[in-house]
Formats: structure tokens, sequence, C-alpha cells
């Protein structure tokens, strides 16, 4: 299996106040397809920023992404991003609308009935079936996620980017959702670049782990994840993944 997605040299910087602040330093990673590459660092290191520019919407001061061995110039829905904020759905559209509508524009051939049997699926992936009809201020912040990653997975990206989806969910929701993308995540084989803060989240989806230094970030730490599924917290060699992400991370700095 070769790598559909290179990072090489990535450099980025914004200008504050008259001053130009260094985002990115030089990152550099390969992952291939179907891999699923969780991100840790620190706040404000510069996560947002990567996954930004592999997306297409901020452009390098120098660097290249290469997704499938094309340069990234510019947003594609090959590549799509789901965000922390629950309001990412189309509030005016059911459900079903928010997965067939982007269906329309990305696959024009496809006829209405293809893209309802489309939106059916994935539904029924993230066991929203039910609420197919539902409007998204009828459905919880957990729920809503999951109809922004069936969105997502429905138009076949070859990179799925996730900015801490399930920050801002509570414990429990938040451990059913780790285990539904998961399962999506074996069925559809995209490639996925998940950023989170959370050290167990990291290891309990990553098949690779990455850990980027405070701002500017530079890759501190690149590793497979070599423990098996299911992935237990309480396991010893959890334990000892924990530690040595832990001792990676710049913590002491904030």
């Amino acid at each position: 299996m070769g790598h559909n997605v290179c990072v090489e040299n990535a450099r980025k910087s914004y200008t504050l106040s008259g001053t130009d602040l260094l985002v990115l330093d030089d990152v550099s990673f390969e992952l291939e397809s179907g891999s699923f590459l969780t991100v840790l660092g620190p706040s404000g290191c510069g996560k947002t920023t990567l996954i930004r520019s592999m997306c297409g919407f901020e452009p390098l001061d120098s660097g290249t992404v290469l997704v499938d061995d094309e340069p990234v110039k510019a947003p594609d829905p090959s590549r799509l991003m789901v965000f922390q904020d629950f309001n990412q759905l189309l509030n005016w559209k059911t459900v079903e609308g928010n997965i067939t509508f982007p269906l329309k524009y990305v696959y024009p051939s496809f006829s209405a009935k293809e893209r309802a049997e489309i939106a059916d699926r994935f539904l029924r992936m993230v066991d929203l079936q039910d609420f197919a009809g539902a409007y998204p201020n009828q459905l919880s912040g957990g729920m809503r996620q999951r109809a922004a990653i069936a969105r997502s997975l429905a138009l076949q990206p070859k990179l799925l980017l996730m900015d801490e989806p399930f920050g801002a969910l509570d414990a429990q929701t938040r451990a059913f959702l780790q285990q539904d993308l998961l399962r999506l995540w074996k069925e559809v084989e995209t490639t996925i670049v998940f950023i989170t803060h959370n050290i167990q989240e990291s290891i309990i989806l990553g098949s690779h782990i990455m850990v980027l230094s405070g701002r500017p970030a530079r890759v501190k730490l690149f590793v497979e994840n070599e423990i098996r599924s299911p992935r237990m917290p309480e396991s010893e060699d959890f334990m000892q993944k924990w530690r040595i992400l832990y001792d990676h991370l710049d913590v002491k700095r904030y």
C-alpha cells in the first residue's frame, strides 16, 4: 500500500501586529492510504493550521502537501473537514437533505434516487436512519456530529480531516462516538487525520500518532500504534504508550 498523503517541509507564518509569527516549522510526514493519524500538541501550536493547509484552506509559505501525488492548492471535495462546532450542518435542511445536497454538486450524474440510497446507507452506518427527516436543531450534539461525519464520508473523500470533533461532548457520548468512528473508518477505508488534546483518545483511535511541539509546530514524535484492538486504557501497554506521549508533549509550558 503506497503513501497517499505526503507533507514535506511545511512552513507557515502569520503577520500579527506587524510581526511575523511562525506557526509551522519544517513539518514533514507521510501516511499510507487508509491510515488513521491522531495529532497531539499544546494549545495554539499550529495543529489546526496544519490540517487547514492539508485541506487547501491555508496556503503554505513553503513546502508541499501531496494527496495521491497531486499538490494541494485549493479546497476540493476529495479532502473534507469535520469541526468541533455542532453547527456545521445546514439548519434549513433535514438530516437526509444535509447528505444529499452536496452529493448533487459533487456527483451531478447521480439521480435523486441514487442520492437518497447513499444517504440512507450512511445514516444507517451512524445509526441515524430514524432521524432522516429531522432537522439539526432537533438533534443532540453527538447526533449532529454523527450526521456531519456521515455527510463527509458519503462524498467518498480520499482524506478526512477532523479538528477535535468530540472535544465538546460528554465523556460517555465521546466514548460511543470513538467506537462508531473506528467502525466507520474500517468500513470505508478513508485516510483520517484527527486532532485531539486527549492522549487517551489518540491511542484509542490512531493507527499512527504524531506529537507536535509548542509553537512553532515541529514533529517531535511520529509512531505507529501497535496496540491491538480493543485498546483498553487500563492495560499495561496502553499506559506505557500514554507515558511516552505525555513525556513528548510540552505540558510543562502550559
